[in-house]
This record gives structure tokens, sequence and C-alpha cells, in this order.
């Protein structure tokens, strides 16, 4: 990935390059970790390094499905609330039985469906408002898929964010110096890829 989106020539490229260039920043983020290191919750918030990525990709999920069902609403999760919320705070923790590889698996296949639907989808298209939610709006009937496609830059941004110092409380690394690492980029006076630690 390069360190800052292309120049765009119109509205839904500059969605798909600023969506990509985020959802990047989270394989940038867990370069050269261990599951371990991934896993672990360095810093004074509960998350991880991995429990961001699985969240991300719950997220974008979520979100997409409104958008492939507008103008209608999406199919409602019917399960008792108790249920939905297990599901959800499972999606803030990286289990043990869980890795790496896995995850960011998941995430490059839901990354791939978001930009699908960014570059083919209506963006004046209506996506209902759930109603009843409190963050939500309650004197608005719909957002657009313009504006849900906003909102998820917004959302891998800000956690993008949380994962960057995540990351420089496991191993004190930077996100160029390790987007300079992961794509190969030479040693200059002004940025030095980063590398794992020797052994001592």
């Amino acid at each position: 990935m390069a360190a800052m989106p292309p120049p765009i020539a119109d509205e839904r490229a500059g969605l798909t390059e600023y969506l990509t260039a985020q959802q990047q920043a989270f394989h940038a983020i867990a370069f050269g970790l261990t599951d371990e290191q991934v896993r672990s919750t360095p810093s004074v918030s509960a998350l991880s390094v991995g429990g961001l990525i699985k969240h991300v990709t719950g997220c974008q999920r979520s979100w997409m499905a409104r958008v492939a069902a507008a103008p209608d609403r999406c199919e409602s999760d019917m399960r008792p609330m108790q249920d939905r919320a297990v599901d959800y705070s499972d999606e803030f923790v990286m289990r043990d039985d869980e890795t790496l590889a896995g995850i960011l698996a998941e995430f490059d296949k839901q990354n791939a469906e978001t930009l699908r639907l960014a570059e083919t989808t209506d963006l004046g298209a209506a996506v209902p408002i759930p109603q009843g939610v409190p963050w939500f709006p309650q004197d608005a009937s719909a957002w657009s898929v313009r504006w849900v496609f906003f909102h998820m830059i917004e959302e891998l941004a800000r956690h993008a964010g949380h994962g960057d110092i995540i990351r420089e409380s496991i191993d004190g690394a930077t996100l160029y110096e390790l987007v300079a690492a992961r794509e190969g980029w030479p040693e200059t006076d002004w940025l030095t890829p980063w590398k794992p630690a020797t052994a001592s």
C-alpha cells in the first residue's frame, strides 16, 4: 500500500481509494506480529490488534448488509438479545483458537465485498435507519449509501488509530515504518523500515 491514497478523479474513486487505504492500514499494524502478540492487550485498553481486526470485519459486514438490501431493510437478527450480545462481545476478542492468518483472511474477504459494493451500488439509494437504537438519528428515516461509505471510512480510520497505539505498545513500531517494511521501501534519512527485534 502507498502511505496515502492516489489522486482521485471522482467521488466513487475517492470512496474506494480511501476505503482501501484504511483497510490496508490493519495489515500494516499487524505486520510481523506473532499470534500471541496480536492477541495481547498491552495498553490500558482491553483491545488487541486481533480483536480490532475482527471488529472492523464485523462492522463492515453489518453495514454492507444494509447497503446490499437498499432501499429495503436488511434481514433482522431475530435471535434473543443475549445471544446477539455474546456474538458482539466475541467480535472484540481474539480467542486462543484463532490465528492472525485466519482473521486476516476473513477481513480480506469482507474488504473485497465492501469495495465491490462501493464500486457498483447506487450511492444515492436510501438505507433505512433502524429504529429504537439510541445512537441513531430519531428524526430521519434513511441514510444514503453514500453516507454509509463515508461512515465506513470513519469507522476504519478510528479503529486503525486504536491499532496504531496498541502496536506501538507492543514493540514501539509505528505505521510508516511498518508500511515501509511490508512494502520493501528503501531506508532513507527520513524513514527506517521496521525490523523485528533480534534475540539477545
